[in-house]
């Protein structure tokens, strides 16, 4: 990226891009294309999905630039939950999510985080690839996004308890692939 880009504020950005400058919008794609490419890859499995989740949520993002408020948030943050939501909606259409579990407190186990402390982020990363799509989201959105169980439940159609059963799961799988790795 030029020196000229990277001056340019995000508030400019978002103004050319709505204005449908060319050279604003792929100021837009250099400046956001890694951050945008490392979470596509994180929720989808296959380089060749995430980089159609990324090209799909750019079309989404350089359509709804005109609904974007900087006083509400960051271009960033406003071009993440763009990504976010596309990438679920990429793995609904391609697996519907359609699973539901009871949870009661009382079957939670208690998880080791001391597991996952030592471990790199490309290491979970690659650990998470190994679980089923839902857990892995879930875990995603609760543990790295930071949504709550409320808000899981709400973006990807099922309950909170269902969203708490998947994490836990998520943990429990996590813990097992790691301890079977340190073994081996």
């Amino acid at each position: 990226m030029s020196v000229s880009e990277n001056a340019i504020s995000d508030k400019q950005l978002a103004h050319g891009c709505t204005s449908n400058d060319r050279r604003s919008q792929e100021a837009l794609y250099k400046r956001y294309y890694n951050p945008m490419m490392a979470l596509c890859s994180r929720y989808v499995r296959n380089r060749e999905d995430a980089v159609e989740v990324l090209h799909t949520g750019l079309l989404k993002i350089f359509q709804n630039i005109g609904s974007y408020d900087e006083k509400k948030s960051a271009l960033i943050t406003w071009i993440h939950t763009i990504m976010v939501r596309t990438a679920i909606d990429f793995l609904r259409k391609k697996n519907p999510m359609t699973q539901e579990v009871e949870w009661t407190e009382a079957i939670e186990p208690e998880i080791q985080a001391s597991v996952l402390v030592d471990k790199s982020g490309e290491e979970i990363m690659n650990f998470l690839k190994q679980l089923p799509q839902t857990t892995a989201i879930v875990f995603n959105l609760y543990v790295i996004e930071g949504h709550n169980h409320k808000e899981i439940g709400k973006l990807l159609n099922i309950s909170d308890g269902t969203s708490k059963w998947h994490l836990s799961e998520a943990k429990n799988q996590l813990a097992k692939l790691i301890k079977t790795k340190a073994i081996a």
